[in-house]
């Protein structure tokens, strides 16, 4: 399929304008080479109806674009769920629920912030290739100072595994995720998700990593203690990210991200990141509406932590 996308905001607005435009182009997005029943895999549907029910012309199953995908069952315009998406891939730094809510003049700030939290789901595409090559991998904390704990333990912070391919003097891909601890078990299991084996997996001489070589990675270590050096030398790709990452949180989130959902704001930065040499604005919302029909529907449950209440408009 040939990518069509939006260039600019005058024709995003002019492509746009109408729940069917949008339905129309979720259509196209899903089903690239023609539809397929979701049941039966027939290629003859009947024609739309007006709700955007599609029946399958030989079992007679009745799907949506929509159904199955972070839009499903939605009860809010796709206009509007289009407008987000723009807004969220056309800020170089992303936005904020706050910030998000007053671009669309939405009255509901729970509204919004479940928009947000869906779209980061989106920002992970399933099946994605894991890093290759050399990978330098090393843990930092987020959140605030804590007094009393020592090494790599944590009361409230989170602590999270970074690993970024080394392209020469430069940084490839990354990934990030939150661990419950520094021990083994943990980043090894990040290490197996993340990156391929057979790769070169450059650490320091933490003991959590010892045993990668034998997970078949080929595991060069650099140890800190002794080099005469500082951490950012040793390993200076992940120190660029880490950097990059806390700034970032700072800047668009004003520190404000609950650990809950700490690991979805990685995603959205990973996402962001991973396509930072992107000239067209346009591209990368295309490709967050390609992935939000092809991943799972999330629910508020998935999303909402105790102190909200339910907005029936989701």
């Amino acid at each position: 399929m040939i990518e069509d996308y939006p260039a600019t905001l005058l024709e995003f607005e002019r492509r746009f304008g109408t729940d069917e435009a949008c339905r129309d182009y979720l259509t196209r997005l899903r089903w690239p080479e023609g539809f397929r029943c979701p049941r039966c895999a027939a290629s003859r549907v009947w024609p739309r109806s007006k709700g955007g029910l599609m029946e399958c012309g030989v079992c007679a199953y009745k799907v949506s674009a929509t159904a199955g995908t972070i839009f499903h069952r939605t009860r809010i315009p796709l206009t509007i769920w289009f407008r987000a998406m723009w807004l969220v891939t056309g800020q170089k730094t992303g936005v904020s629920a706050l910030g998000l809510q007053r671009q669309l003049g939405l009255s509901r700030y729970e509204t919004v912030w479940t928009i947000l939290h869906k779209l980061r789901r989106a920002m992970v595409r399933p099946g994605r290739e894991r890093l290759s090559g050399r990978v330098e991998v090393d843990e930092t904390y987020v959140g605030g100072a804590e007094a009393g704990v020592r090494g790599r333990e944590t009361i409230k912070k989170c602590l999270v595994v970074v690993a970024a391919e080394e392209e020469g003097k430069g940084i490839g891909r990354i990934r990030l995720g939150v661990v419950p601890d520094g021990s083994g078990p943990s980043l090894l299991s990040f290490a197996e998700e993340s990156i391929e084996h057979c790769s070169v997996v450059h650490t320091d001489g933490w003991e959590g990593y010892s045993e990668l070589a034998a997970r078949g990675y080929q595991h060069e270590v650099t140890k800190l203690k002794g080099s005469g050096k500082l951490g950012h030398e040793l390993l200076p790709r992940v120190h660029r990210v880490t950097s990059l990452l806390k700034r970032w949180l700072l800047g668009t989130h004003q520190g404000a991200v609950q650990p809950p959902h700490l690991d979805y704001n990685l995603d959205e930065f990973t996402f962001r990141f991973n396509r930072r040499t992107s000239r067209s604005r346009g591209k990368l919302f295309y490709r967050l509406v390609q992935q939000a029909v092809e991943v799972s529907p999330v629910y508020w449950r998935d999303v909402a932590d105790a102190n909200r209440g339910r907005d029936p408009n989701i």
